[in-house]
């Protein structure tokens, strides 16, 4: 009897052992992640005034279809949860709280635009959840000693406006120059960009008229008037592509010709310059880091025709002249990149680490030498981008590719 029970105490201990050691080999989880499964959440004003940015989660939401298709992220299938915010901070706090708490989800995705990313990134950050590649620029979100577990994707809107101040003080240097900017940490960032890159002295100078909006706002017609009336001969429009669309109608209709600058955030052809007009739009100059769609140069390579193939497959809503549907295929397979890294191990922790050790990831439909870099101490995986100028069709890059450093 004695040896009977040491035998079936020897084989418990031996189970127990075993379990242990396949429930160590299958994986360790965190929230949201088990053998079969990996949650993702995020937030997307399919409503309201930036509704137009909607298509950045559907498309993200096509990518994942598609990985799931072809087996998942090493066997785990990718559930994606997406919450309508109306790019409202109240809303986003609401929605993303319920991810968290209640769909327990692993992460938050590519949440977008600067004013619900603020709401929100304190409250992530207290839980230690991951708040990844966040789809807004501000120059905060690269904050590793503050906020750890927020990461941008985005070349910051620092960096883009001090490429501008630095190309306009080049090439037209007796400008002066008029800004529109969307009033929050957005639009402000821009203009300390651009500031930066004209360099004090000059920008005190050179910067004549600025005006900003909100977007509870209908127009920004009056503002492209006063700034009209500052005698400017540059404009710089930063603004979501609602507004973004109505001051490039508003520059031709009053027949006002200034060398007008477009942040990157809205320069898709498919999203403001069409419904602002392409003739219209001629001219205009903005900044790239991915390949625009409409961009003839680009139709002839495998990388364009892997993208289109994926569009005219599962996300076929989608407008092939979009380029936030280019923004979101990128969003999308840099997180699939970091999660394959994870490998097993998908905790949170996991996953902030690995995505905090990126070196020189290269994306099929980002520019040729552009690539993602990150370390512990730097959180702003994008930190080149290359001139371009509308001609009426598409996009034309000129010159080379600029650090906005």
């Amino acid at each position: 009897m004695t040896m009977k029970r040491a035998l079936m105490a020897g084989l418990s201990a031996a189970g127990l052992i075993l379990a242990g050691g396949l429930a160590f080999a299958a994986g360790q989880y965190g929230p949201g992640a088990s053998d079969t499964e990996i949650k993702i959440g995020n937030t997307m004003p399919y409503s309201g005034p930036a509704s137009s940015y909607g298509v950045v989660g559907k498309s993200e939401a096509a990518y994942f279809a598609m990985i799931n298709d072809k087996g998942g992220i090493n066997g785990r299938k990718i559930k994606f949860i997406s919450r309508d915010d109306s790019y409202s901070p109240p809303k986003t706090v609401e929605a993303v709280r319920k991810l968290v708490e209640e769909d327990q989800v692993l992460l938050l995705f590519s949440t977008l635009g600067t004013p619900p990313n603020t709401a929100i990134w304190n409250y992530l950050n207290d839980n230690k959840v991951p708040q990844l590649f966040v789809a807004s620029g501000a120059d905060k979100w690269n904050d590793p000693k503050h906020h750890p577990w927020t990461m941008g994707w985005l070349p910051t809107y620092q960096t883009e406006g001090r490429i501008y101040g630095r190309y306009i003080l080049k090439n037209l240097p007796n400008a002066k120059i008029a800004v529109l900017y969307q009033n929050d940490d957005f639009g402000k960032d821009y203009l300390i960009g651009l500031r930066d890159g004209l360099g004090d002295d000059k920008a005190g100078k050179m910067i004549v008229a600025t005006q900003t909006y909100e977007t509870t706002d209908p127009t920004v017609d009056s503002q492209i008037v006063a700034l009209q009336a500052s005698g400017a001969d540059v404009l710089m429009t930063v603004a979501i592509p609602k507004f973004a669309a109505q001051a490039i109608r508003k520059v031709y209709d009053i027949g006002w010709k200034p060398t007008h600058f477009l942040c990157s955030v809205s320069n898709s052809v498919g999203a403001t310059l069409r419904p602002a007009g392409l003739e219209k739009s001629v001219g205009i100059i903005s900044a790239a880091y991915e390949k625009d769609p409409t961009d003839p140069q680009w139709q002839d390579t495998p990388e364009y025709k892997n993208w289109l193939a994926w569009m005219k497959t599962y996300n076929t809503a989608g407008n092939v002249a979009d380029g936030l549907t280019v923004s979101a295929y990128s969003f999308a397979q840099t997180m699939v990149a970091v999660l394959k890294a994870s490998g097993d191990n998908l905790t949170r922790e996991n996953v902030m680490r690995q995505a905090a050790s990126m070196h020189d990831l290269k994306l099929p439909m980002l520019l040729p030498g552009i690539t993602l870099s990150t370390s512990a101490n730097d959180f702003a995986p994008i930190k080149q981008m290359q001139l371009e100028k509308f001609d009426g069709a598409t996009w034309k890059l000129f010159g080379a590719v600029i650090s906005g450093r």
